[in-house]
């Protein structure tokens, strides 16, 4: 279980990588940037891991991309192998989201607020990890209030 403190929410994409972050009391989730895939994983996770050291995060927190009917298809198991090589390389726990409207919702919000299409592609990815860690925010409050 994470602990309390500030916590990275992960987008893993084929192309980008989104990635936000919680406050310390963990209420509320804002996107922080869309590192570009360098084509080697192991780079791309230390680049984590240096963002894990920044931002002082107690946990890492990563969308799983389930299926509509709640099945972890190809791109989830995908995930769930990537997030194996993660654990090895980061000092923090590492917790799942089901993020299945994540994008969609980020999208719809950028929209939303006046953004085109072409501005949107630099944001989404950040956006899209807000989304999923605001969603395993209310999640965690929710259990432990409820």
């Amino acid at each position: 279980m994470i602990p309390e403190g500030r916590v990275l929410g992960v987008d893993l994409g084929s192309r980008r990588i989104g990635v936000a972050v919680t406050d310390s009391a963990q209420t509320v989730a804002t996107g922080v940037t869309a590192l570009i895939r360098s084509g080697v994983r192991a780079t791309d996770h230390a680049a984590l891991a240096a963002m894990v050291t920044d931002y002082e995060a107690v946990g890492i927190v990563i969308g799983l991309p389930v299926s509509l009917s709640g099945d972890l298809g190809p791109a989830a198991k995908a995930v769930l192998d990537e997030i194996s090589e993660i654990r090895a390389v980061v000092a923090v726990e590492v917790d799942t989201v089901d993020e299945r409207f994540s994008t969609v919702a980020a999208a719809g919000a950028l929209r939303a607020g006046g953004h085109r299409e072409r501005q949107q592609r630099g944001v989404i990815d950040q956006s899209a990890a807000a989304v999923l860690l605001q969603t395993w925010v209310e999640r965690r409050a929710a259990r432990t209030n409820g």
